[in-house]
C-alpha cells in the first residue's frame, strides 16, 4: 500500500489545500499520516472555511473533515518522521506554513530526503512553497535551484497584505514566497491566465494554491502510479 506524510501548519493551513489531496488520496487507499511541528493538532486558517470566502460546500466540507479526520486530530510531531517510510511528503499550504513548517529544520529536512532519496517525491503546495527557498541539499545549495516550480505569486499578495505586509489578522508576514524562491535560483512560473497550476520538475511536485487543489491531487495519484 502507497503511503504519504502529510506536514500540516499549527499557526493556519488552508482547509481545501490539505484536505482535497488527502482525501483523494485515501479514497485511493493511501495511508495517511500527519505531522505538524510540535505534534499538537493543526490549526486551520478561519478565512478557508468561511463561506464568504470560500462558498459554503467547501466550507462545510473542510470543516467536517477538519473536525473529524483522527489523522488530522492526532499527529506525530515532525522530528519523529522519516521520509524513507513514505512515498510522498506532502505540504499542503497556508500563511500560517511562513511562521512554522517553512522554518521547521527537521521539515527542511524531510523534503530534501523525500526528493533527494531513490522513491519519493515532495509536494509542496501554495505558501508552504516558501520552504523550497530554505530547504537546503549537503553542499548548502537550494533543492529549488534550477527547478520549476509554481506557489503562491505576488500578484495575489498583494491583494491580501496591506502596505507594511500585515495580514488582516494584523499579523506581519514575514517574506513573500515567490521572492524568496526565486532569489535562489527557482523556476518560478505561477501561470497566472491558467485556472489551475501544478508543476512536476522530477520527484517535486507544486501547486499554486486553492483552486489547484484536486489538480494537485490528481498529479499526484499519477506520479504515485494510482489509477
Amino acid at each position: 500500500m502507497p503511503s504519504a506524510l502529510f506536514v500540516v501548519s499549527e499557526e493556519g493551513y488552508w482547509g481545501e489545500e490539505c484536505t482535497t489531496p488527502l482525501t483523494m488520496l485515501s479514497d485511493a487507499g493511501v495511508e495517511i499520516t500527519v505531522a505538524t511541528p510540535s505534534g499538537s493538532p493543526p490549526v486551520i486558517d478561519e478565512r478557508s472555511i468561511d463561506p464568504d470566502e470560500v462558498g459554503e460546500e467547501t466550507a462545510e466540507e473542510v470543516t467536517e473533515i477538519h473536525e473529524s479526520d483522527e489523522r488530522l486530530n492526532d499527529p506525530i510531531p515532525v522530528a519523529t518522521a522519516d521520509a524513507d517510510n513514505y512515498d510522498l511528503v506532502a505540504f499542503p499550504g497556508g500563511h500560517g506554513t511562513e511562521w512554522d513548517v517553512n522554518q521547521d529544520s527537521h521539515a527542511r529536512a524531510l523534503l530534501v530526503d523525500a526528493v533527494s532519496g531513490d522513491e519519493g517525491k515532495g509536494y509542496v503546495v501554495c505558501h508552504a512553497a516558501g520552504i523550497l527557498a530554505f530547504a537546503r541539499e549537503d553542499d548548502g545549495s537550494a533543492i529549488v535551484e534550477g527547478r520549476d516550480v509554481t506557489g503562491f505569486p505576488n500578484a495575489w499578495e498583494e491583494g491580501i497584505v496591506d502596505d507594511h505586509d500585515r495580514m488582516p489578522d494584523g499579523r506581519k508576514l514575514p517574506y513573500w514566497v515567490e521572492d524568496e524562491v526565486k532569489a535562489v535560483g527557482g523556476n518560478w512560473d505561477a501561470e497566472l491566465d491558467a485556472d489551475t497550476s501544478v508543476t512536476v520538475d522530477g520527484d517535486l511536485v507544486t501547486a499554486r494554491g486553492p483552486g489547484s487543489s484536486a489538480a494537485g491531487g490528481e498529479k499526484l495519484l499519477e506520479e504515485l502510479d494510482i489509477e
